[in-house]
Order: C-alpha cells, then sequence, then structure tokens
C-alpha cells in the first residue's frame, strides 16, 4: 500500500488536456513504506481496504444538470454586429462549426439563459454567457487552470522570500501570470490547482459552495473501528469542532494505518489536527481531489491543463 500527506480564469474551457510533465504508474507497498516522495504513489492498491462510511454523496462530483428549457417569451440574445454563435463555440473547442450548428439545432446551447435554436444567432463573445448540456463554455482563451501534483517540501506561495522552494519553478515556462487556489502545507503533497481565473478561484475556496478534498492519509498505529464514528460525528479542536464527509480504511497493519476522508472544510491544518486529537498522528498526506478534479496518476512536480469537459464540469459545480 501507498503511504499518504495533507493540507483572473481557467483556459478554454475548451482547452485540451496537456500534460506538461508526464504521469507515473502507481505504486504499491504496505503502510508506512520507506520509498522516496519522487516514488510513492497516492493510489491505493486495487481491491485493498473497506466501504466507505458517512455521506455517500460527499466527494462524488454529478454530472451538470440539463436545464430546463424557460417558459413563456424569451429575451433575444441576437447582437446585429456579433460573432455567429457556431463560430464562437468552434473557437472554444467544441468541434467543428457544423457540429456546433448540430449542438444548436437540438437545444443543447444557452447563451445568457435562454436556449437557442436558430443557426442565424450572433453573440458578442466577450459578454455572452454560453452554456452547453448545463456545462459553463470557457470563450476567453487567455484563462487557463492547471493541476499540478506538489511535491514534499514545497510551500504554497509562488514566490518564497525565504528562499524556499515555491510554485513558480512548476510553471515557469508559461506565458499566463498564474496564482494558486488554496493550499497544501510544505510537509503535504497532491492536488493544487493554479489558475489566473480570479471568479472560479474566489467560488472554489468560498465555504458556501463547499467543494469537497478528498486526502489520502497515513497515520501512525492500526485504527480502531471507533475511529470513523468519532471523525464523522465530529472532533473537538482548539478552534471549534471538525468532522469529515467520509473516511475508509484502505489498509492496516500493527504500526500504521492508511484511510481515506473527504471532507469540505479548509481550515489550517485540519486534516493533521483531527488524527492528531484521536491519537493517530499523520506520517504522510496526499491530496488526491478536489471536487470532480482528480490527480490521477500526475507525477511529483507534473501539471496538466484541465480539459473544456472537466472544467466545465468544475465550473458547474461553484454554479458558473
Amino acid at each position: 500500500m501507498s503511504s499518504a500527506r495533507e493540507g483572473g480564469r481557467p483556459a478554454a474551457r475548451g482547452q485540451r488536456s496537456e500534460n506538461t510533465s508526464g504521469t507515473g504508474r502507481p505504486g504499491s507497498g504496505r503502510a508506512g513504506g520507506g520509498r522516496s516522495a519522487g516514488q510513492r504513489s497516492a493510489a491505493p492498491r486495487s481491491g485493498a481496504g473497506r466501504g466507505w462510511a458517512g455521506d455517500p454523496q460527499a466527494g462524488k462530483s454529478n454530472p451538470p444538470r440539463r436545464r430546463a428549457t424557460p417558459q413563456g417569451p424569451q429575451r433575444d440574445v441576437h447582437v446585429a454586429d456579433g460573432v455567429r454563435l457556431q463560430k464562437v463555440l468552434a473557437t472554444a473547442g467544441l468541434g467543428s462549426r457544423r457540429a456546433c450548428e448540430d449542438l444548436i439545432a437540438a437545444g443543447r446551447v444557452e447563451v445568457d439563459g435562454v436556449v437557442v435554436r436558430e443557426l442565424g444567432v450572433r453573440v458578442d463573445p466577450e459578454k455572452a454567457v454560453i452554456h452547453v448540456d448545463g456545462m459553463r463554455v470557457q470563450l476567453d482563451q487567455s484563462l487557463v487552470t492547471i493541476a499540478l501534483n506538489k511535491p514534499l517540501g514545497v510551500v504554497s506561495t509562488m514566490h518564497d522570500p525565504e528562499g524556499r522552494p515555491a510554485l513558480t519553478q512548476f510553471v515557469a515556462t508559461r506565458p499566463e501570470r498564474l496564482f494558486h487556489v488554496g493550499r497544501l502545507d510544505a510537509d503535504s503533497e497532491g492536488l493544487l490547482l493554479l489558475t489566473n481565473d480570479g471568479e472560479l478561484a474566489n467560488r472554489l475556496t468560498h465555504p458556501k459552495y463547499e467543494v469537497s478534498k478528498t486526502y489520502l492519509v497515513t497515520v501512525e498505529g492500526r485504527v480502531a473501528g471507533n475511529v470513523a464514528n468519532r471523525l464523522l460525528h465530529g472532533v473537538e479542536l482548539e478552534d471549534g469542532p471538525a468532522k469529515v464527509d467520509r473516511y475508509r480504511v484502505v489498509d492496516t497493519t500493527p504500526q500504521a494505518s492508511m484511510v481515506e476522508v473527504v471532507l469540505h472544510e479548509g481550515r489550517h491544518r485540519i486534516v493533521r489536527r483531527m488524527f492528531e486529537e484521536i491519537g493517530h498522528p499523520v506520517t504522510r498526506l496526499v491530496r488526491t481531489r478536489i471536487g470532480s478534479i482528480h490527480l490521477g496518476n500526475l507525477r511529483p512536480g507534473a501539471t496538466r491543463v484541465l480539459g473544456r469537459t472537466e472544467l466545465g464540469t468544475l465550473m458547474a459545480e461553484v454554479g458558473l
């Protein structure tokens, strides 16, 4: 079993996913194994562990629902000096112009909340809010959102005044001015999002939207059966009670256990403090998921640009 540790707007929600630093195959090993951070994988062994305890929906991404067609008279979204809608969609990466015409004719495209079926409609790509099948289409090609597997020992800041390893090194070749969405402690690893989309970043970190985060956590000792109940019902910390939404044991030995937890709170070192409070100090913490975005097999230090579909799904999760 592997071990584990804690913690303005994206590219074409029309941009294809790309890997800038490569991916690696997940490793295996027992809890508390001694491989280096670059070699260890956050992925549990196939078939290992037990079922989830807690809210069965927490941490799961639900595909955005198709919006109901408004009843009665609709607003005219046509802009006489604008760009044809099918061209705007094609430019955003939705397919060929002919394929985009089919999307429009099928009633799958909304402009500013109005379903459009006519092929002659023109829109202002700088102002229009367009959804296809309920997912927001990013029209601003300058916006990008990137997934990074933050390595151990790297601080969650673009530039560190103390000279510690920071995030800029992983996106140094990119032209955009990126910033990190939330943070992971230096002694934690895993998924961190970088973006120049201020609106998306704000919503992903705002408590109102309760974006779930999934962590693979290695702790000292064998976890007892009552641990799930304590974590799900709340652990009293110095800054108030804290609880997880879901919990499961991935693997356990007398010396160490690996568990997976899902929670939407973002207080400082909350996962580490919860396990410390119940007598199981954390030895490794890896964030494997933010909302619907998975770390997957991304190697430590590697990045990838979020693709149109996964970015659209993430936007829908925060109401964009």
